[in-house]
């Protein structure tokens, strides 16, 4: 079984697993956009990311379900409402299996309620200690959600069938 997990967001990470193994692990695809050169979502890079991982009637793409947050700005809501959009919009045109969990799940899951960002990076090493390396930056935390977003899917997979 291939599972693609997804921490959408400009910041946010792929990560590839196959069974229980780590494939292969991206940072959100990102581009400059207009003339303050903020980023947006790379779509082709990413369609060309999934596609280059799926494996027929094997693959299923589970994204974090995400909503707006108090605080956080307009724009900011709508570039990432956006990215989340775009990547539906990929799954769908893929023929994708996509489900969606909610990060309070998943985060139970692996123990992580009320623990600090970086948590889920060092949980992840801990379970994978052969990919120590691809971790090693604090940015890498997306990347890290990602594959406990993927791993959730793996390990609780008949949840999201009822």
């Amino acid at each position: 079984m291939r599972i693609i997990g997804i921490d959408p967001g400009l910041s946010g990470g792929i990560a590839v697993l196959d069974d229980l193994k780590i494939f292969d692990l991206f940072d959100m695809p990102i581009m400059p956009e207009g003339k303050k050169n903020k980023n947006q979502l790379n779509s082709a890079m990413l369609v060309n990311i999934i596609k280059n991982h799926i494996v027929i009637g094997q693959t299923f793409v589970i994204v974090e379900q995400v909503s707006a947050m108090p605080g956080q700005g307009v724009t900011s809501m709508f570039n990432f409402g956006q990215t989340f959009g775009s990547i539906k919009g990929i799954c769908a045109a893929l023929n994708l299996p996509i489900f969606y969990v909610r990060p309070n799940k998943w985060k139970k899951h692996f123990e992580l309620i009320n623990s600090s960002k970086d948590a889920s990076r060092t949980k992840v090493i801990e379970m994978y200690p052969s990919i120590t390396t691809r971790l090693s930056k604090k940015k890498d935390v997306n990347k890290a959600d990602a594959v406990l977003i993927a791993r959730y899917f793996r390990d609780c997979r008949a949840k999201f069938n009822e």
